[in-house]
């Protein structure tokens, strides 16, 4: 059985991932591709103008909680070097993992039970910033889930090890800079295998690879189950 269908099969048990309704009149969908004029022209190497223009298109949604983004091709990762937009290579942006955009603060929750299985503070700017991996095991299938642009505060307090129990709240989203420079989101990403890789995985990809990543990272609404994606 694919990790896909085994979340599909245990979606009723799985605690919520933050603590707020996602399928609720206070969310919607945000759009980072070129279809989307507002973000395609837009200069976001300024995070806070990049915050500004986050809340824009959520004010005209009348939201306030913006999601999706699930192998999207966004144009969003131009802002910084650190996905490689050189003449020389294929720059990275599909994007691998569902972005949750609320406020700073807001609380982190085990999906389900779960092991730390590593930490890092990827500080690139535009990186992950503060960074928790977690391993999971349904079935006898073990898989992970990455959350990203967290908090310092409660993530410099966890240990690889360290057990969590089913909606325990391990994390918060971080405020920027310290949460890789990004207007205050939550990156979840599922990955049937890590490849060796601890406290980081690639969120964001070549589009040409879209097939191979796809496969390797299946959709985080599998557990967010949000209707807006």
């Amino acid at each position: 059985m694919t990790l896909s269908a085994l979340l599909l099969r245990h979606q009723a048990n799985f605690s919520p991932v933050l603590p707020v309704d996602l399928n609720g009149p206070a969310v919607a969908r945000l759009d980072f591709s070129a279809r989307n004029p507002r973000v395609a022209t837009a200069d976001l190497r300024d995070t806070a103008a990049f915050a500004q223009l986050v809340e824009a298109l959520l004010a005209d949604q009348h939201a306030t909680i913006g999601i999706g983004g699930y192998l999207e091709n966004r144009v969003i990762y131009r802002r910084s070097a650190h996905f490689g937009p050189g003449a020389a290579e294929e720059p990275r942006s599909l994007h691998l993992g569902v972005d949750v955009w609320l406020p700073a603060g807001t609380p982190v929750l085990a999906p389900l039970p779960a092991t730390v299985h590593s930490l890092a503070d990827n500080d690139n700017f535009g990186d992950y910033g503060p960074t928790v991996i977690l391993q999971h095991e349904l079935e006898g299938t073990v898989f992970y889930s990455l959350y990203g642009h967290l908090s310092r505060r409660e993530w410099q307090l966890l240990r690889p090890g360290q057990l969590l129990t089913k909606g325990e709240a391990f994390a918060t989203v971080g405020p920027f800079p310290e949460n890789g420079d990004w207007p205050p989101h939550l990156h979840l990403q599922l990955m049937t295998d890590l490849q060796g890789r601890n406290g980081d995985f690639p969120g964001v990809a070549r589009p040409s690879e879209r097939e191979k990543w796809a496969a390797l990272c299946p959709d985080p609404n599998l557990v967010l189950q949000s209707k807006f994606i």
